[in-house]
């Protein structure tokens, strides 16, 4: 019987309208009361992956910021972490600015921006980066900019440094039939984080042995989940590449393919054939 279940978020837990359906969410209540860990893991912040983790049902324990948090929000506990190196943070912040573009912050204690954003929860950054770091860890920093032109060309620079990683990026980036949308990004985080290290992480303090996880996902970030867990499940959505990497393909996002994978385990009892 299968005992940890890792599910991404965009592209998989939920539509293109960024929903999560009803059907989703009688799923994963049923496979939680089955005594199975389900753990949403996401490159998004904190607050954002505990809000959704709470919609949906799921477990208590969530992987922010492509693995670089591990986090217990029932016991207001942090499960491990892996903050990105001062430094770094410092030469990314100085390429954000003198590129004119957005540089946020995850951190456990809210989202830092260097521009106002829409979103009403981010803290605008007030104090110089540098005093800002020697009080608080960063787990992730992003580059976004309305500019996909910006946002393409400092890809090269970062890249470059040291002890860091691009973990995410918008998939026009790498997909050159992609059109951009309104906001090009990309996250970076340190050089060991991945969703695989994340995963890997919260099954050791759960105890849970790896030959009993399954990882769902749809994009690059989540091949390293896929790498790590016993049985891999891509999104009907994924791109041919993602779905190489998996062992098994459920339907798209748009169609609950969460959903109808979820309910083939409900009904074989935490068990399940490809």
């Amino acid at each position: 019987m299968y005992k940890g279940i890792f599910i991404d978020i965009d592209g998989t837990l939920r539509n293109d309208f960024k929903e999560i359906s009803n059907r989703t969410k009688e799923a994963i209540r049923k496979i939680v009361e089955q005594g199975i860990v389900v753990a949403i893991c996401s490159g998004r912040p904190i607050s954002t992956t505990v809000e959704v983790s709470k919609m949906c049902f799921a477990s208590e324990f969530v992987i922010t910021s492509n693995g670089a948090h591990g986090y217990d929000y029932k016991l207001n506990k942090c499960i491990f972490r892996n903050p990105m190196k001062k430094e770094a943070c410092i030469e990314i912040y100085n390429l954000a600015k003198e590129n004119n573009v957005n540089f946020i912050m995850n951190t456990e204690k809210g989202r830092y921006t260097l521009k106002q954003t829409d979103n009403k929860t981010d803290i605008l950054l007030n104090e110089p980066i540098e005093s800002f770091l020697n009080k608080i860890d960063v787990m992730q920093c992003l580059l976004q900019d309305r500019s996909f032109e910006k946002i393409r060309d400092l890809k090269p620079y970062v890249e470059k440094i040291r002890n860091v990683g691009i973990k995410n990026q918008s998939k026009a980036l790498t997909n050159p039939k992609e059109n951009p949308r309104e906001i090009t990004y990309f996250d970076i985080a340190d050089e060991k984080t991945s969703k695989g290290f994340g995963v890997e992480n919260m099954c050791e303090a759960l105890n849970i042995d790896l030959k009993d996880t399954i990882s769902i996902g749809d994009d690059y970030n989540d091949v390293s989940m896929f790498e790590v867990t016993n049985l891999s499940v891509a999104m009907g959505n994924a791109n041919d590449e993602v779905k190489s990497k998996a062992k098994y393909i459920t339907l798209s996002n748009n169609e609950d393919g969460v959903a109808v994978f979820l309910e083939k385990l409900i009904k074989n009892k935490g068990e399940f054939i490809c």
